[in-house]
């Protein structure tokens, strides 16, 4: 059979003690609520510092916003290369990017470029590996509707195909030595 552990002393604090912590509590409870009203009453005195957006800015805020700021995505499709970098590297997947062979042209055609700005978290990995500088970011920023979908930017209209613009390959040093001797023969002739 287990112990019984022995009963705890009942002693009795003396009042005096309870009635100056229950004052001190109310102390306390009296100078918080007097700090936090002091604030509160300092801002009733002050002029307001709400600005009516967007009516009644002193300038529009586009041009408020700072050189790099992060907008919405742009994207020039006349210099896009379609190297799907920028596709490659989106960690959310929000930038598709189409592009087949077509068989009339014989090349490499662009047939859908889109960006979901909805699901966009303006990271700007796309922008940095863009080779041409084709995807960029905007001072855009307002785009409030109701319907999501609005959000899906189509840079390709939907039957339209782009050719992808092709970077000029650098020449070899050695192949422009030569034409830089070869031009300034001409010039002594």
């Amino acid at each position: 059979m287990r112990e019984r552990h022995p009963r705890s002393v009942n002693f009795e604090i003396p009042r005096y003690i309870l009635f100056m912590t229950y004052f001190s509590n109310i102390k306390t409870a009296v100078s918080t609520v007097f700090e936090g009203m002091t604030i509160t009453f300092s801002h009733l005195l002050r002029e307001p510092m709400t600005i009516q957006y967007p009516d009644r800015t002193p300038l529009p805020v586009k041009d408020t916003l700072p050189p790099r700021y992060r907008g919405f995505l742009c994207v020039r499709p006349e210099i896009c290369t379609a190297c799907t970098l920028c596709q490659k590297t989106c960690p959310i997947d929000c930038i598709v990017i189409e592009h087949s062979k077509d068989e009339e042209l014989k090349q490499r055609v662009m047939t859908r470029f889109d960006i979901d700005m909805a699901k966009c978290m303006f990271c700007g990995l796309c922008t940095e590996q863009c080779s041409t500088g084709a995807i960029y970011f905007t001072n855009e920023f307002e785009a409030s509707t109701s319907n999501i979908k609005d959000l899906v930017f189509k840079f390709i209209k939907q039957g339209e195909k782009v050719i992808p613009y092709k970077i000029p390959r650098k020449k070899k040093p050695a192949a422009a030595a030569a034409e830089t001797q070869a031009a300034a023969k001409e010039k002594k002739e």
